[in-house]
Order: structure tokens, then C-alpha cells, then sequence
């Protein structure tokens, strides 16, 4: 389990007041507190961020909401009343980082733009995450991860030749926009220790997804090949996919270069094949590929998982059991390296989750104590940064 040692974390000393609500905007403000940040999560009095409302539940409590926001501190603003806002500008002054996720002008009708927030605070980095950007013909449009899904490119490309373009059932998108979100925080913040100067990040939902598709976008503008769906292949190497096993677990195969393709055929007992021209090079297995994925799901289909498994490790095969939830879990790699706990919430009890998506060697990581009830932090913030409480 990761210790804690908060005197060597990296962002320590740097206060992030999070307005951003649902998926993208909190997993930027959850990066930046897995590395130290105090995180201040402003929510909208009763209510608190829609996340709350996300389903799967345990006892009304949203185990999706609890995920990104264990360990921030919650305050009740409604940004609608002057009074709010007003908050929110004085609260931006004292803080390095203002996280936000509103639809692009919305924080300038509100007197709350750049202009005015680092006029106050000129090291502000402001934080902007919404769904085509801050510029552009699309920039006042809505978006959620579903849409930067569909026009990034990736839903077009993803699924089965047969099957329509689907979205992934989890907030895809979303998650790569807030990491990378958090990213351009931290250089803004590298920036501003060299020049004092604060900055602001432009993030578009779609855009970190779209740049991870982006050998399909060069194609087409250099050959005008599309892309189209190819299932569990990439349709650059050969062979490579998923395939079950003779107990019926479900494995993973990459043989994504020509040194993996060779130890694979010795591993399956046929290394021979690769005298055969049709299966010689990664080109010809390509026009070839229906051939090459029926002998190698015959051969994984004649033992069990575990046992094929061993033999690819043996072989040094690029390789992976299709991992459920129950396997993440009960997995000693992932429990050592990967997964946290949530304390402190006795609806809850002991559960895990993954933690920090990299690691320091000067930096253990953060205990995520606590998931916050809507406002909970309330005076406790305001008396710390403002020296007053509420009536």
C-alpha cells in the first residue's frame, strides 16, 4: 500500500480551487492532489457537483464522485449570486491554480474571466477544460466525453467491421483530457517559477484523444485511406488480438514486431511458418491475416489459459490475461504497485481504486481520507483564506 510523506511531495504548498464539475475537470484536480496540491472543490449549494448523482451507488453514496474527489475539501458557492461570485474572486487571489470546466465565456459573463482574476493574482494559471476549447467555430458548443468520443475519430475506428462506431462505456475522453489537463498545469507552473507569470490552459475534451489517433488522420491526408473498424486488430501488425482459451478465459496476443512474431511461432511449436512467404513479414501476414489468427486461436484454444500464459512468458511473447474487475483486485502485482485505498467513509468501508498514474521515486503518494460532503469544508476554507466565516 502507497505511505504518505507530504514533506516530499512535488506540488506541495501549490492550492487548486476546482470549479469543474462531473469527469474531466475533477480528474485534473484529483492528478494535481495525488502530487500534493490542496485541492479545494467549489460545489453548488444544496446539490454539490452532478457526479454525486452517478450511478454505480452504494448506499446513495456515488462511488464514481468518490474516486476523483477522496481527500479535497468541499465548499458551498452558488456562482449565480453576487455574492458567490464575489467569493470567487477573492478566493482566486490566494490561491496558484483555478481549475474550470464551464462553457467558454461563461466565467467572463460572470466578471470572473483571466483578466480580472489575475489582475489580483498575476502567477494565476487558469485552468480551462470544455468541450471543443476556447477558440474555434465550435468553442461555444456543449460537450461531454461522449461527443469528443465521436468527433475525435476514435468511436468511427472502434468496434468490429460489422458493428456500428461505439463509444466506451467509461468516461474515456474525459479521463485523458483531465490528465493531460493536470499536465499543462504543471508546466504553467514550471513556467512561473522562471517568470513569475501565471497562464492559461486551454484544454478541448476531444483534443488529447484526437492526438492519440492521430497516425490515422496522417494517413488519410497522406494517402486518403480511412481507417475503418478492424475489431481486436490494429491493421499495422500481425497477429495480434484477443483469444480464449480452452477453460474459456480470454487472453492477449501482440505480436506487434517481427522478433515477438518469431518467438511466438517457436513458442506455439511452429517456427517453420515463417519459411512460408505468406507469412514471412509483417506485410505479408497482413494479407494474410485470417490464416494467421485461425492458427493462432487454434493453438490457444487447445490449452488452458494459464497454461499458454506461461509458455508466451517463457518465450518472452508480449502477452496479457483479459483482467475482469474481480482479477484487478485479487492481482499481488497491481495490490503492491497500482491500487489505494479510500478511508475514513464508513459507507464505504475498505475499498480500493487506482492510485497515482505514475510514480516519483522521491514521493510515496497521497492517503485519500475521506470523501466530502457537499460544503463540508466550508468555513474552515473561508477562515483559512479569508480570515472569515459564514453567518
Amino acid at each position: 500500500m502507497i505511505g504518505v510523506n507530504q514533506e516530499s511531495a512535488p506540488l506541495r504548498g501549490i492550492r487548486v480551487l476546482e470549479l469543474g464539475t462531473m469527469y474531466a475537470a475533477p480528474t485534473c484536480g484529483r492528478m494535481l492532489r495525488d502530487f500534493g496540491a490542496d485541492v479545494i472543490k467549489v460545489e453548488d449549494p444544496p446539490v454539490g457537483d452532478f457526479a454525486r448523482q452517478w450511478t454505480p451507488m452504494k448506499e446513495g453514496l456515488s462511488l464514481g464522485f468518490s474516486r476523483l474527489n477522496a481527500g479535497k475539501r468541499s465548499i458551498g458557492i452558488d456562482l449565480r449570486t453576487a455574492e458567490g461570485r464575489d467569493l470567487i474572486r477573492r478566493l482566486a487571489a490566494t490561491v496558484d491554480v483555478v481549475i474550470e470546466s464551464f462553457r467558454p465565456g461563461r466565467l467572463e459573463a460572470w466578471g470572473l474571466g483571466y483578466d480580472v482574476l489575475s489582475a489580483e493574482n498575476p502567477g494565476l494559471v487558469l485552468t480551462r477544460l470544455s468541450g471543443f476549447g476556447q477558440t474555434g467555430p465550435y468553442r461555444e458548443r456543449p460537450g461531454f466525453g461522449t461527443v469528443a468520443e465521436t468527433a475525435s475519430g476514435f468511436a468511427f475506428t472502434n468496434g468490429w467491421p460489422e458493428s456500428p462506431p461505439t463509444s466506451p462505456p467509461f468516461g474515456f475522453a474525459d479521463s485523458i483530457a483531465g490528465i493531460s489537463a493536470a499536465m499543462g498545469t504543471a508546466m504553467a507552473l514550471f513556467r512561473r517559477e522562471r517568470t513569475g507569470a501565471g497562464d492559461v490552459v486551454d484544454v478541448a475534451l476531444y483534443e488529447p484523444l484526437m492526438f492519440i489517433l492521430g497516425d490515422m488522420i496522417l494517413n488519410y491526408t497522406a494517402t486518403g485511406h480511412v481507417q475503418q473498424r478492424v475489431g481486436n486488430g490494429t491493421g499495422s501488425a500481425s497477429p495480434r488480438g484477443i483469444y480464449r482459451a480452452a477453460d474459456g478465459g480470454w487472453l492477449a496476443i501482440a505480436a506487434s514486431n517481427q522478433t515477438i512474431a518469431v518467438r511466438l511461432f517457436t513458442a506455439m511449436g511452429v517456427p517453420e511458418i515463417l519459411d512460408d512467404p505468406r507469412f514471412a513479414t509483417n506485410e505479408a501476414r497482413l494479407a494474410n491475416d485470417d490464416v494467421v489468427q485461425a492458427k493462432v486461436r487454434d493453438w490457444v484454444a487447445s490449452r488452458p489459459r494459464e497454461e499458454i500464459l506461461r509458455v508466451l512468458e517463457e518465450h518472452e511473447v508480449v502477452a496479457s490475461a483479459v483482467n475482469d474487475a474481480g482479477d484487478i483486485a485479487a492481482d499481488p502485482h497491481f495490490l503492491e504497485r497500482t491500487l489505494v485505498e479510500i478511508t475514513g467513509n464508513e459507507v464505504l468501508g475498505r475499498v480500493l481504486m487506482p492510485g497515482p498514474v505514475l510514480h516519483l521515486s522521491r514521493w510515496d503518494g497521497p492517503r485519500y481520507e475521506g470523501v466530502p460532503g457537499v460544503g463540508e469544508h466550508t468555513d474552515e476554507v473561508l477562515a483559512e483564506l479569508l480570515a472569515e466565516t459564514r453567518p
